[in-house]
């Protein structure tokens, strides 16, 4: 069971008519800021008058949106709310249903609704709201939250009652940006396990999945959503709910070692930071004799810019990365995988000709990759190539949504260190320890999950439920 990341951002314009008359606009921005983190399909939902329109569609952002449909949504473009929502896809759920955010209308009103994370619990509470004559149209756990917000509005007193209420219900990893017809909400569940933040545009409040977003906006951050926190903008201004606030939390760390930009600052660290801390300390950790540093672009170059420094031994670019392919991480197939790798990277033959190099990349989960790239390395006239990995070993899989794939597939899993080694056919091998992930995220003012690495989840995960064949099209964000 596979499963992904996804961007999102959120607008509350608050009578700021320069925001408010290019809303749509702002939010594609945001989106094409956090297009790093979902490549699959994009959305954009807008509040004009409290009537809400969308456009979502597979494909990047700028494939979804145009200069002509950003007008057809609100008045214009314009308007006083948007939500806007990027999605990553694995085999089987790459469908236009699936495509955020989900817009519904209900008895108390109408929902735009952006998800990150996975529930571990979404399949028993579909079951019992199908039962209760809830109709789907998607499979993604996204429209489960949606469901159970609307069912706790019928009797909650507003809007983020019925959130505070659901977060009772709903387990795992979920940040939301959802808005209603005059307000604009936000939240973490209480691990914090996705992260979300908080920026302004004067009075403008801005919601997105990381920092890079904001800035690209022109928005000021303010501060990090809290796990736990729900927090409102609406005609009163902002305000927060932290009754679930408290809770021992854990961030993936995993956002800073491959899924967050560089640029990007989550709970307090700066990801450039964390990962030339990483690469420092692996220098320290699992040294080697060598002629050059290159990094794995673009997750591996920070980190090998640290491994560098710690060690003395120079750093150079030693693979040029096309910017016109997706991530591996997420293909499909291993052949697809492999077919990927060698369009997207390319080594740089005079750099690396005759050379003892420390490759850093910042993980390895099925091996395809890493093996693709150093025999592209030799090819090239690497002498030797010493592999560096700037998190730990993938052992267990993740359940809060991240593509970790089933422990069979995870060649740390099923192999030894030095099995490893020869079956990426590198000359060494060296991975993070899980104990220096807490030195890298120095600072963090969350707790991290490590799950992925050392199999000791936050919250209990025995009763995660596989595709059944009563669920088997349901997926996940």
């Amino acid at each position: 069971m596979i499963h992904e990341e996804c961007g999102l951002f959120g607008i509350y314009a608050d009578g700021n008519a320069a925001v408010s008359d290019d809303l749509a606009y702002t939010c594609y921005t945001g989106l094409c800021a956090l297009q790093h983190r979902g490549q699959e399909s994009a959305g954009i939902a807008l509040n004009s008058g409290g009537v809400i329109t969308s456009r979502r569609d597979l494909g990047l952002v700028s494939d979804v949106f145009t200069q002509e449909n950003l007008k057809k949504l609100g008045t214009d473009g314009g308007g006083e709310i948007a939500v806007g929502h990027v999605r990553y896809a694995t085999t089987g759920n790459k469908r236009r249903h699936n495509a955020q955010p989900l817009v519904v209308k209900h008895i108390k009103g109408s929902l735009a609704l952006g998800h990150n994370g996975n529930l571990t619990n979404a399949a028993a509470l579909r079951r019992e709201l199908e039962l209760r004559g809830s109709i789907f149209h998607s499979s993604s756990d996204t429209e489960v939250i949606i469901h159970t917000i609307v069912r706790e509005r019928l009797s909650a007193g507003s809007i983020e009652k019925a959130v505070e209420a659901a977060f009772s219900k709903l387990q795992g990893a979920f940040s939301l940006v959802l808005m209603s017809r005059r307000k604009l909400i936000a939240c973490r569940d209480p691990n914090g396990f996705r992260p979300l933040c908080i920026g302004a545009i004067g009075k403008s409040i801005v919601f997105a999945s990381e920092s890079c977003a904001l800035s690209a906006a022109g928005a000021e951050f303010v501060r990090d959503v809290a796990p736990g926190e729900i927090v409102v903008a609406g005609g009163n201004g902002i305000s927060g709910i932290r009754t679930h606030c408290g809770k021992p939390s854990s961030l993936c760390v995993f956002e800073y070692v491959y899924f967050a930009r560089p640029d990007s600052v989550i709970d307090g660290v700066s990801v450039h930071d964390a990962r030339v801390r990483a690469g420092k300390i692996l220098a320290k950790e699992c040294p080697a004799e060598a002629d050059i540093v290159i990094g794995v672009p673009d997750s591996g170059l920070d980190a090998a810019l640290g491994y560098s420094l710690a060690s003395g031994i120079p750093y150079d670019a030693g693979m040029i990365k096309s910017k016109y392919v997706g991530r591996t991480f997420i293909a499909s197939s291993q052949e697809l995988r492999e077919s990927a790798v060698r369009i997207k990277l390319n080594p740089i033959k005079s750099v690396v000709n005759g050379k003892r190099v420390v490759l850093v990349d910042d993980s390895i989960v099925r091996g395809t990759t890493s093996s693709r790239i150093i025999e592209l390395l030799r090819r090239a006239g690497a002498k030797e190539v010493h592999m560096r990995l700037s998190c730990p070993a993938f052992r267990h899989p993740c359940y809060f949504g991240t593509d970790i794939d089933t422990r069979e597939n995870l060649i740390a899993h099923n192999h030894g260190l030095y099995e490893i080694r020869d079956i990426i056919g590198a000359d060494s091998l060296g991975f993070l320890s899980i104990d220096a992930l807490s030195d890298i995220s120095y600072g963090c003012t969350s707790g991290l999950c490590k799950a992925c690495f050392s199999g000791d989840y936050p919250v209990d995960v025995s009763g995660v439920q596989l595709k059944t064949e009563f669920e088997q099209d349901i997926d996940t964000d």
